[in-house]
């Protein structure tokens, strides 16, 4: 049996367009003790070269509900322009059909949840790993 008094959090960004991790996302971490209380942002990390944000805080005594905010943006932005430069001629208008996804789940004290992010540019998935 768990003695922890908080349930903790982690994540990582797979890009299924290209088959690899999705480095240099911002990801911001918030929480709440309840359905209808306000949304604390707690802070945030930018996923690595594997993907992965290692450096997100710890949830506060009492967290129920938790939510995940990826800024996909720049990381498109950035791959269709690298695109670009060795495909000029396909260029588009530039925007992200996703700028943001927003992943909101509930905790239970003492559990750790891994909540991947499977994107591409038209769509994502998100599922409780382990």
């Amino acid at each position: 049996m768990s003695t922890d008094t908080t349930a903790s959090v982690s994540t990582h960004i797979l890009d299924t367009s290209a088959g690899r991790p999705a480095e240099g996302v911002a990801v911001r971490l918030s929480a709440r003790p309840g359905r209808h209380a306000a949304w604390q942002e707690l802070g945030g990390a930018a996923t690595d070269a594997d993907g992965r944000c290692k450096d997100l805080p710890a949830l506060p005594e009492g967290t129920t509900q938790v939510r995940l905010d990826f800024e996909v943006e720049p990381y498109f932005l950035k791959k269709k322009a690298e695109a670009q430069q060795d495909a000029p001629a396909h260029r588009d208008s530039g925007a992200v059909f996703f700028p943001e996804v927003a992943i909101t789940f509930a905790v239970t004290a003492g559990e750790h949840y891994h909540v991947p992010l499977l994107l591409n540019p038209f769509g994502y998935s998100v599922y409780r790993g382990s």
